[in-house]
């Protein structure tokens, strides 16, 4: 049974920081690639982050890259995605998901989300 699991969302002021972690279980965690998408109301669902966790290597989003970190701890099957200077368009569900390919483009299983709102 694949499941994923997303946590540590919550309210927070711009300018803060939150850490989400995503757990995984039930697969064999270092042969996927782990994303992180959000949604924010009325708005399509977007990719943040990724991190093919045999090798280390990752990829974020634009509107990310110098804000927010994405890393593994393998021995735990736990994917973290440390965000910082936080901004309220960061506002949305987030949601962790494992790529079976290893190349961050197609999903296989998808993870309950956790809420981040981020207020001016």
């Amino acid at each position: 049974d694949v499941q994923l699991q997303a946590s540590g969302g919550g309210l927070v002021q711009a300018g803060g920081s939150l850490r989400l972690s995503c757990v995984a279980s039930g697969f064999s965690f270092d042969d996927y690639a782990i994303g992180w998408f959000r949604q924010a109301p009325g708005k399509e669902r977007e990719g943040v982050s990724c991190i093919i966790t045999s090798t280390g290597s990752t990829l974020y989003a634009d509107s990310v890259k110098g804000r927010f970190t994405i890393s593994s701890d393998n021995d735990e099957n736990t994917v973290y995605l440390q965000m910082n200077s936080l901004k309220p368009e960061d506002t949305g569900v987030y949601t962790c998901a494992a790529d079976s390919r290893r190349l961050c483009l197609e999903f296989d299983s998808w993870g309950q989300g956790t809420l981040v709102t981020v207020s001016s």
